[in-house]
């Protein structure tokens, strides 16, 4: 296997990683020697295989330094979702078991307050700064060999949830090997299917505290690829670097491809996105307008997938077969989808209802609490994490909505995605959260959230002209009861929207 090492030993200079939106480069030959200079720090302080550490920093190239280092390590690491508050950031601390702490100074106040008392914490490093009660991780580290440790064993991400529907969960993901050498747990599923390898160049646009991203930089570093690391989003910034970097594989979410299609004409225009073999998104369903003006514009090099933290299943679909069961998130790589209804029945195609997962790729662990964990099995040991769905007769998997969002009024389930993917696209919507709220007539209703892209269209005119755009487009059911303006609403640097927060107020205000 091309870990690290390897392509270091044969390409130094080869860049490992590319930092925007400062350009910073580092080659293989660095990477190697800090991963190895870290590994020599966690063993120096007592961090041995099978131990936690986690981290609290932005995308910056010390993340995966630090990741590298405790994959070399035997050392499970969790990356902390940077906008969490003190509580979720403490729960994670002692639930993933962490005995050392990295954090970067723009968090230190947080990370000190999360971590006051726990005695499980023997170890705390800051970059960028100095504080009380804190090492400084850049001294510490230098004094450090650069040679590899003697036990290197292979380690694994365990990645927090960003906490939108309450606690942070984790689930540890299988490890078939413990062996460095061993190829990376996604190289022969993802990696084959999506074709990466020691030509690819990956954009990576989202926060890597979370799994895909984490995931797939680590996965393009093993098989010695290269990759561009945005801080964060920029939709006209995402662009140039494709441009600039001549990137070959990237890695969305559906907000920022609407971000990108608001673009200017002349500005979205101005970019040579040819060098673009595989465009992959995931974490949220896409309207069905976005994904056909993506694949009108970037071609049929647009690939979705259909996953969860637990990996107890994974669909994928390209664009021409997309093209062919529109809103399809396609077939299963591994993992059998099972539509079960509110009784526990097996469904038939077309019929929608819970999606399990059966006959799972591995066995997954439940980190913490079982019966708080992010996933739900049945009596007969398919799982699911709550999301709601069909299958076609071709054995198509179609997602309608997550099951706790889903709004019944009258005696009729409402899926807000439906509702939100059909708003997105009017000229006048930013972003859009739709949820259902109590009625006494109905039980619920639906309630819309807009944020327009110009906050002098957040009147009543615009907000009925809305309103019966809708009634053109959907079916009277679906048709909103009312419909408000928020001037930005809480959708995380990773693209997801904070819906549980708004439904919680709303449903407080009507009380």
């Amino acid at each position: 296997m091309p870990h690290i090492s390897a392509t270091a030993a044969e390409t130094p200079a080869k860049p490992a990683l590319i930092l925007a939106p400062s350009g910073e480069v580092v080659d293989y030959g660095d990477l190697d020697r800090r991963s190895n200079q870290i590994a020599q720090l966690l063993r120096t302080a007592g961090v041995h295989t099978g131990d936690h550490i986690a981290l609290l920093m932005g995308n910056r190239r010390e993340l995966i330094e630090i990741a590298c280092a405790a994959e070399r390590a035997g050392v499970i690491f969790s990356p902390i979702p940077t906008h969490l508050g003190e509580e979720d950031i403490r729960h994670i601390l002692e639930n993933s078991g962490a005995t050392l702490f990295f954090a970067a100074l723009e968090w230190v106040d947080i990370a000190q307050a999360a971590a006051a008392g726990l005695t499980g914490l023997t170890q705390r490093y800051l970059m960028d700064g100095v504080v009380d009660g804190w090492d400084s991780f850049e001294e510490v580290i230098d004094q450090m060999p650069e040679c590899a440790i003697d036990d290197q064993a292979l380690g694994a991400p365990l990645i927090y949830t960003a906490g939108t529907t309450g606690r942070p969960k984790a689930v540890l993901p299988p490890r078939v090997s413990k062996d460095y050498d061993a190829p990376h747990p996604l190289e022969v599923s993802v990696g084959s299917a999506f074709g990466f390898g020691a030509e690819t160049t990956y954009l990576s646009t989202a926060p890597l505290y979370q799994a895909a991203p984490i995931h797939y930089n680590l996965l393009v570093l093993a098989t010695g690829g290269t990759s561009v690391v945005m801080e964060r989003f920029d939709a006209e910034a995402a662009l140039a670097l494709i441009e600039t970097h001549r990137v070959t594989h990237s890695q969305w979410v559906p907000m920022m491809f609407m971000q990108m299609l608001k673009l200017p004409a002349e500005v979205s225009g101005q970019f040579d996105l040819g060098s673009m073999q595989v465009a992959i998104h995931a974490g949220a369903p896409c309207p069905i307008a976005v994904k056909e003006a993506m694949i009108a514009w970037w071609g049929p090099i647009i690939y979705e997938y259909y996953s969860a933290s637990e990996g107890a299943g994974f669909s994928v679909i390209d664009s021409e077969e997309w093209m062919a069961h529109k809103g399809s998130v396609g077939k299963p790589l591994f993992g059998e989808p099972k539509i079960v209804s509110i009784d526990g029945r097996e469904l038939p195609p077309g019929q929608i209802g819970k999606v399990f997962f059966a006959d799972p790729q591995h066995p997954f662990d439940y980190h913490g609490d079982r019966e708080k964990s992010l996933a739900a099995t049945n009596e007969h040991g398919w799982v699911t994490v709550g999301d709601v769905g069909y299958l076609d007769e071709e054995g198509f998997l179609y997602l309608t909505d997550r099951a706790e969002f889903t709004v019944t009024s009258g005696g009729v389930d409402v899926f807000p995605a439906e509702i939100e993917n059909v708003l997105i696209t009017h000229d006048k919507v930013a972003d859009v959260a739709v949820f259902g709220v109590p009625s006494d007539e109905h039980g619920e209703s639906v309630r819309v959230v807009v944020e327009p892209e110009n906050w002098a269209d957040a009147t009543d005119e615009t907000a009925f002209e809305l309103l019966e755009w809708l009634r053109e487009r959907l079916s009277h059911i679906q048709v909103p009861s009312s419909l408000v303006f928020h001037d930005r609403l809480p959708r995380q640097e990773d693209g997801k929207l904070h819906k549980r927060s708004m439904m919680e107020a709303a449903r407080k205000d009507s009380d």
